[in-house]
């Protein structure tokens, strides 16, 4: 082992490590170790999330991450697992899955007592590759990298990304492609069709460990419930509280996640597993993002029923959990998914009023935000731009409607809704500089539009990184002027227009 590895291994090998997913074992979690990355070399390493785990930063990119991040050397306390979880893929029941090429090489616990699993994603084959390679290509890692940074800058439940060690190792997709792992972090990546798994297999004796593994490291109140049966509904209300939100939040900064398969849901509310994601250009409530989803299944003004029917799959899962009398068990089932729809209107709202700079609640503040909406959609209008842009108009009805306004074809159309707005903010009580500035805070300037990361992307090939380091300093603020970075708020090019990416992205 060179020295470089050998420094590496050690600021790696001081961490706490715990090991949660390697204790709990079979069938949940297999033992199984990384394939040997060839020559691998540093990309790039995210200092904030280096911070969660209390590893020295500056030790650490002075010593180097490549041959530790890429699995080629990890240290004696690990002990790297594969999951095993089944799903719903685009509706349809898809068996058995699992990490097909992504290896838990353990959990650690950091000084404040937070716990997060640490995964290699694009680490070789595992016992659920079935007939893949097992590896990652540098573009979806440096999409996923971005995707997911720019998300939890945005205050939106996420996994993290710690770092991407690249190497020159061909790998084959629909064209040769070079290798590239990517380190994130979660608390859990334990997902819905962790569970469904288990239920499609009848494997029911299986589901209350694995539950109450969840149960008792992410959600200790609910732990302290008595009697199981209450405590696995209490939990089940939980996860449907904590999806409602989550898709809510991706709602309100126009987030499509596009593969929204039970496998890529979370049961702690984190988005997972990034695709062909995109953030919103021209405001359209249909768009589809992933151009293999052909029916619009996930399309952007679907994914708040996607949702509830995922939920269904969960639910469905637990069910021996909530009660020894399937009828009962069903019945309570039922109560559980009805919650979903209060749920996710409650968080929506709660939202959009936010974005409009509403403090207190209307009746028809649904109809004001609708029918903004709709004003956007008939001139595809930016959705970005568009909120961010009515943070800067004063709500005096004598003052200018630009910026807001030249944002629309239809400026007359636009003014008129604008008059509206203006009316409802006469019942709001903070003043108007102070409504700005929580505008200014909820409404982003800057967001991951997809030729930006396209960019970042076909300079990373050229063996250029620097685009990335930009990219994400810059998203790491998203709600800031940031003048010097103004071309990055610029309406995207025609050439990027509707652009969208498919399951391989």
């Amino acid at each position: 082992m060179s020295d470089v590895a050998t420094d590496t291994f050690a600021d790696f090998a001081v961490l706490n490590w715990i090991n949660r997913q390697a204790a709990l074992g079979a069938p949940w979690f297999f033992e199984q170790t990384p394939s040997a990355l060839p020559a691998p070399y540093p990309i790039v390493f995210n200092d904030d999330v280096a911070a969660l785990l209390d590893l020295d930063t500056e030790a650490v990119r002075h010593a180097g991450y490549a041959h530790v991040l890429s699995g080629n050397d990890l240290p004696d306390a690990c002990h790297p697992v594969a999951h095993r979880y089944g799903g719903h893929q685009f509706g349809v029941w898809a068996g058995q899955l699992g990490d097909g090429r992504a290896i838990t090489i353990g959990d650690i616990r950091n000084a404040r007592g937070q716990a997060y699993e640490i995964q290699l994603k694009g680490a070789g084959k595992t016992p659920f590759s079935r007939f893949a390679d097992g590896r990652a290509v540098l573009r979806s890692v440096v999409r996923e990298y971005l995707g997911s940074e720019a998300l939890a800058a945005l205050g939106i439940p996420t996994t993290r990304a710690l770092a991407i060690v690249g190497s020159d190792a061909p790998v084959y997709r629909e064209t040769v492609e070079h290798a590239a792992v990517m380190t994130r972090i979660a608390p859990s990546l334990v997902r819905f069709g962790s569970f469904e798994i288990l239920f499609e297999n009848r494997q029911f004796d299986a589901l209350a460990p694995l539950a109450d593994h969840v149960i008792g490291e992410h959600f200790p109140r609910i732990a302290a419930i008595e009697g199981a049966n209450t405590r696995y509904r209490a939990w089940g209300e939980r996860v449907i509280d904590l999806t409602a939100s989550l898709i809510a939040d991706w709602q309100a900064v126009g987030f499509c996640h596009g593969v929204m398969n039970t496998d890529n849901m979370s049961v702690l509310g984190l988005t997972l597993d990034y695709g062909p994601y995109g953030f919103m250009d021209s405001f359209d409530p249909h768009w589809i993002c992933n151009h293999t989803d052909a029916g619009g299944r996930y399309a952007y003004d679907q994914q708040p029923h996607v949702g509830l029917w995922n939920l269904g799959r969960f639910v469905q899962a637990i069910l021996p959990l909530l009660s020894d009398d399937p009828d009962t068990a069903v019945e309570i089932g039922q109560g559980l998914l009805e919650r979903y729809r209060r749920s996710f209107d409650a968080a929506y709202m709660q939202r959009m009023r936010a974005k409009l700079g509403l403090v207190d609640t209307h009746d028809d503040d649904r109809d004001l935000v609708d029918d903004l909406l709709k004003t956007m959609a008939a001139d595809g209008a930016d959705f970005t731009r568009t909120f961010r842009a009515l943070g800067h108009v004063s709500a005096d009805p004598a003052a200018s409607n630009a910026p807001f306004v030249d944002e629309f074809v239809d400026r007359d159309a636009a003014g008129a809704w604008l008059a509206r707005w203006r009316e409802r903010l006469v019942d709001t009580a903070a003043d108007d500089t102070a409504r700005a500035e929580r505008m200014r805070l909820t409404n982003p300037k800057y967001v991951l539009r997809n030729y930006l990361a396209q960019a970042a992307i076909d300079r990373a090939d050229e063996g250029d990184y620097s685009e990335i380091e930009r990219l994400h300093a810059i998203l790491r603020h998203p709600f800031d002027e940031q003048p010097e970075h103004e071309a990055y708020a610029k309406l995207p090019p025609d050439w990027a227009r509707g652009l969208v990416l498919s399951c391989s992205s």
